[in-house]
């Protein structure tokens, strides 16, 4: 550990370092941030941007009294080692030690949960309130990114705020990028307010030069008038100040001087303040610095890479081949054109992919838009992020029938971004809403033909998948359309009949492989689609062998498996003994994806146990 960050144990200990301190107290949280991070994976180029931010944050507010809520949290690191943590820093992100994101579970300096983006204004302003109402006094911070600003929710807080006139600081850190550069119109007024920051830094050179000149007071004064009408050139209608919030920037975010200086300065306004903060997102590494989209988060330094395409690559490359055979497929994503490894295609197609920043919600409305006018859009989005717009999706795709495709990336166990991630619900929230079609691929193969199905659906679907890398199986040079609503027997056995979908059909296929040798012969169902369901298939199975287990990488409740059921409720086959496996109704917390596999017993090796404790369970019964 470094030696002064060795002595930070609570934000206290901040408060009384020098200014040559603090500069060392920087190096040694960047050093610590680029090893520790390129160890156990995670978001490094955001947490070494917002240094010198952080630590001006805590020498000027008492956390945890003082309440600071992160927008996101993937930039909450270095307040994680300035609030009693740093002992436990080689733990993020794995089982059971420090989370990624903020948690309130884990530390009182943690005023909100959180891990999705545009909650920090929502969530600061109910706080403000909560103290007003408590007839309490202390602070509350927002630190927002300015890519969370393409967020809906933002201007809804923004809007409240402004209008009850309580005493509330928002610190928008403005680095240019959310994870890939940010877009819209927001970005381009933002551009204008950085511009601003370096004109005045211009400004005061002059005027410091005129004031020496003869007659230079003269000239400082035209030169003022002149500046008010550069700045009704450069920031028309400052947005913060419409909103009813008074706006002090841009300044300096790498200087813990001048932050300190407008934070206390904010501390005495009796309504919303604004602070504009320009930093660079990967500050103090040159590569991070270079290419802060690929450093925006890292996978562990013991993930095996290989060649093995992610599902997110050849969902890529299939939509590439799609789209050079049809010009009315249209791609629309939220902020995740790297995610879903979208990148590549923009500069082919830049009239057919658009990113429209963290705004899920129009991102499915303007997919149903553009349904009704006969094109074919794809909505790229993340499991987690697409539970943004679920009133979207059945009102405004759903209850009109519109074909828009969902390919939902990041579908079941994520892995180390935790519980805000995990993508387990899509196949509940999805699978109740009417005139959906809910399908997921056994393997990256299966994903290219089910995306060339969905063209000619005719009916709102979606593909869920899961993240990492596929199953290694090649990829058929031309597409197959599959039946909507069939499944396939992909093993026979007489024993019992494990009926898996997505992810959960290859670790079930080694389980059989594993009962075999116990003397146990299990079919094996790729059910490729959660609804419609496959009722023909399935109900002659369960009365030949009157022994279902399914598999899911979802949760039970109301998912794959209880469809099943309901099904089975309905037929007249008697005596019929079915086992679900799945996750828990809980949040599934973070860790490696095989280990949490392993823990709720998805893996093959659960599988097979898990189907012989059944099997052995209900033997006396059957014979």
């Amino acid at each position: 550990m470094s030696e002064l960050l060795n002595k930070i144990n609570s934000p206290s200990d901040v408060k009384t370092l020098s200014p040559g301190e603090l500069d060392s107290l920087c190096s040694e949280i960047r050093e610590l941030l680029i090893s520790g991070v390129t160890e156990t994976g995670g978001h490094l180029a955001s947490n070494l941007g917002v240094v010198e931010l952080t630590i001006a944050l805590h020498r000027v507010f008492d956390s945890p009294e003082d309440k600071i809520v992160w927008d996101v949290g993937h930039q909450s690191y270095v307040h994680k080692l300035l609030t009693g943590r740093k002992e436990q820093f080689s733990s993020l992100r794995q089982y059971r030690g420090l989370s990624g994101f903020p948690d309130r579970d884990e530390n009182p300096h943690d005023a909100f949960s959180t891990g999705h983006s545009g909650t920090s204004m929502s969530a600061a302003l109910g706080i403000a309130l909560a103290r007003d109402l408590a007839h309490d006094d202390y602070h509350v911070v927002a630190v927002i990114g300015d890519g969370c600003l393409t967020c809906g929710m933002a201007y809804e807080a923004l809007n409240h705020a402004g209008h009850l006139d309580t005493k509330l600081i928002v610190v928008l850190n403005d680095n240019g990028m959310s994870i890939s550069p940010t877009v819209g119109a927001v970005a381009r007024h933002l551009n204008m307010l950085r511009a601003s920051y370096h004109y005045k830094q211009v400004k005061q050179e002059t005027s410091q030069l005129l004031t020496r000149l003869p007659g230079g007071e003269r000239l400082n004064w035209m030169l003022r008038r002149l500046k008010e009408g550069a700045k009704a050139v450069i920031m028309p209608s400052m947005m913060w100040e419409q909103f009813g919030f008074t706006y002090v920037g841009p300044i300096n975010g790498h200087s813990i001087a001048e932050v300190e200086a407008a934070l206390n300065q904010a501390k005495h306004c009796p309504k919303p303040v604004a602070i504009h903060v320009l930093t660079t997102k990967g500050k103090g590494y040159k590569p991070a610095e270079a290419d802060s989209v690929r450093f925006h988060s890292l996978s562990p330094k013991d993930d095996i890479s290989g060649t093995v395409p992610t599902y997110s690559q050849v969902f890529a490359q299939t939509v590439r081949r799609l789209l050079r055979d049809n010009t009315r497929i249209v791609v629309v994503t939220a902020a995740m054109t790297e995610g879903n490894a979208l990148s590549a295609l923009i500069q082919e197609f830049p009239q057919h992919i658009y990113d429209v920043g963290i705004s899920e919600q129009h991102a499915v409305t303007l997919a149903a838009g553009l349904a009704t006018q006969g094109f074919i859009p794809i909505v790229a989005i993340y499991s987690t992020f697409l539970q943004r717009a679920f009133d979207q999706v059945i009102h405004d795709v759903c209850l009109p029938d519109l074909p828009v495709i969902f390919a939902l990336d990041r579908s079941g166990i994520v892995g180390e971004d935790g519980k805000t991630h995990q993508g387990i619900f899509d196949l509940s929230y999805l699978g109740l809403v009417p005139n959906m079609i809910v399908s997921a691929p056994k393997d990256e193969n299966e994903l290219q033909h089910l995306l060339y199905t969905a063209l000619d659906a005719r009916h709102p679907m979606v593909i869920r998948y899961p993240r990492g890398r596929g199953a290694d199986v090649p990829l058929d040079s031309e597409f197959h359309k599959l039946p909507i609503g069939k499944a396939e027997i992909i093993k026979q056995g007489e024993d019992v009949a494990i009926i898996a979908i997505g992810s959960a059909v290859m670790p079930s296929l080694e389980a059989a492989e594993y009962l075999a040798s116990q003397g146990i012969e299990a079919s094996i169902v790729n059910a490729r689609f959660a609804k419609p369901l496959d009722e023909e298939l399935i109900l002659d199975i369960a009365s030949h062998t009157q022994r279902i287990i399914t598999v899911e990488e979802n949760t039970l409740r109301g998912g794959f498996g209880a469809a099943v059921l309901e099904l089975l409720e309905k037929s007249s086959i008697p005596e019929v003994k079915v086992k679900r496996l799945g996750l828990p109704c809980g949040f599934v917390p973070h860790g490696k994806q095989d280990f949490l596999r392993s823990l709720y017993h998805l893996d093959a090796h659960g599988i097979a146990r898990e189907c012989a404790n059944f099997l052995a369970h209900i033997q006396p019964e059957v014979h």
